[in-house]
């Protein structure tokens, strides 16, 4: 359409009466015209409308509802992502502080020895006929075969295999191991070897010594320096003696250790990556647990009371001086009546 004179008057024209019909309706909205004009538009533009919400609705709903069980879904899955995580959390700062505790065990140990020892987690254990375990730590962190490896407690093994990330431990307790040990106090030699899992005493260590006499319930060992402390440096605790079985007519005698290190629930171990300046000898070990006093033996009376513990009457000799015809005595022994205990 062109923009000539004519348009621009109809428009203006339209426009005023626009206005007009505005003014009137605010003014009087009972006006028959204004009330006819709108119930005509409101019933064309109206059916129109609710056709249009009618056919529209379903699609409008399914999009709606689909936008908010997609914000639904969304809200639920990073609540669970966060609870996921806060758990992880948790139980990461509860294995940190097992970890904690077990590392500073085994700094004491390396401390109170002069180890230089490479902390690594236990991440696997074997599952072969051999026992053993797998280490976080290869040759790049420095390990080597033939290493001595222990825990806050004692003696783990020696490693067996390295690759550049992880590093194979046999295990003490594994019957192909053989360790050279030393008995405190005395330093009488020995070695222990493991039993296995299916023998008799599984979880304990067989000891010889070349001497049956030094063996004794409660010694306790420590490893033996091997040759250019390989694959055992010296000093690091073993286990204690539980039970001694010397044979008669045996060239060694023999006996079963209880081991410090318990194998079943190892955790953070040390590889010993430099051996101690000197010898640790028996530095190292724990304290021996103090003896149980042994009960002392009470007896009642017949009435149920405890025997008195008084000394003895005084004799007729007890003064020093003796009747006629009787010899001097010492302290005589006499049983209570209803046969009681013997009392002095």
């Amino acid at each position: 359409m062109r923009d000539t004179r004519r348009t621009r008057l109809l428009l203006g024209v339209a426009i005023v009466a626009a206005l007009g019909l505005i003014a009137v309706d605010y003014q009087d909205n009972s006006s028959s015209v204004i009330m006819t004009a709108r119930s005509i538009t409101g019933s064309v533009f109206g059916s129109a409308e609710r056709a249009v919400a009618v056919v529209t609705r379903p699609v409008g709903g399914f999009f709606g509802a689909g936008v908010a069980g997609a914000g639904r879904a969304g809200r639920t899955a990073a609540m669970e992502r966060q609870l996921v995580r806060m758990r992880a959390e948790l139980s990461a700062a509860r294995l940190s502080k097992t970890e904690y505790r077990q590392l500073g065990r085994l700094l004491q140990v390396s401390g109170r020895g002069g180890y230089r020892v490479l902390a690594a987690s236990v991440i696997a254990f074997g599952q072969g006929y051999q026992q053993t375990v797998t280490l976080d730590a290869g040759s790049s962190d420095g390990v080597r075969p033939q290493q001595t490896v222990l825990d806050g407690d004692g003696l783990v093994g020696r490693v067996v295999s390295v690759s550049a990330g992880t590093c194979t431990v046999l295990l003490a307790s594994d019957p192909s191991s053989v360790v050279g040990v030393r008995l405190a106090p005395g330093g009488d030699v020995g070695w222990v070897t493991g039993q296995g899992r299916g023998s008799v005493g599984a979880g304990l260590l067989k000891l010889q010594v070349l001497d049956a006499a030094a063996l004794r319930t409660g010694e306790q060992l420590v490893t033996a320096a091997s040759v250019r402390d390989r694959p055992f440096v010296p000093g690091v605790p073993v286990g204690t003696v539980v039970s001694v079985r010397n044979k008669a007519g045996g060239l060694t005698g023999q006996a079963l250790v209880r081991p410090f290190a318990g194998f079943g629930a190892l955790d953070v171990v040390g590889v010993v990556v430099a051996a101690p300046k000197r010898d640790p000898r028996f530095s190292v070990l724990p304290p021996p647990p103090p003896p149980s006093p042994a009960p002392s033996p009470t007896a009642a009376g017949p009435s149920g009371t405890a025997p008195s513990t008084m000394g003895p009457s005084p004799s007729p000799s007890a003064s020093g001086r003796t009747r006629p015809g009787q010899a001097a005595a010492g302290p005589q022994w006499s049983r209570r009546r209803r046969g009681g205990p013997a009392t002095r």
